[in-house]
């Protein structure tokens, strides 16, 4: 049987979004260098820059920019930043000075020393 129907099926469900490029959370940081960038244009030309200046002085730092974000999603990928970030808060090894914790023995869920 032929299928009458106008919609097609969307084949990419449980896939994170990607455009250009940019995976998951990497678009809304573009969108946030986007909107820093219209911001420190905006500061430079109310200062009394002239406009060609402050579009050299904003292509100058957007340029880089815009490629460090594309270098993070394509090095870690849709989930790798976050990832990242959480493993430098967890600690290496834990120290501890003392077994006393280790002695201690639960009974119905009370510790007992």
């Amino acid at each position: 049987m032929a299928s009458t129907s106008v919609y097609q099926i969307n084949k990419g469900i449980n896939t994170s979004i990607e455009f250009k490029g940019l995976k998951a959370q990497y678009i809304w940081y573009m969108g946030g260098a986007a909107i820093v960038l219209f911001a420190i244009y905006t500061l430079l030309y109310v200062c009394g820059i002239r406009s060609y200046i402050c579009v050299g002085i904003v292509v100058c730092l957007g340029i880089p920019m815009i490629m460090g974000i594309y270098h993070l999603s394509s090095a870690y990928g849709e989930h790798g930043v976050t990832k990242m970030l959480a493993r430098r808060s967890v600690p290496r090894y834990v120290k501890s000075n003392s077994r006393r914790i280790f002695k201690t023995r639960s009974n119905n869920g009370k510790v007992t020393g």
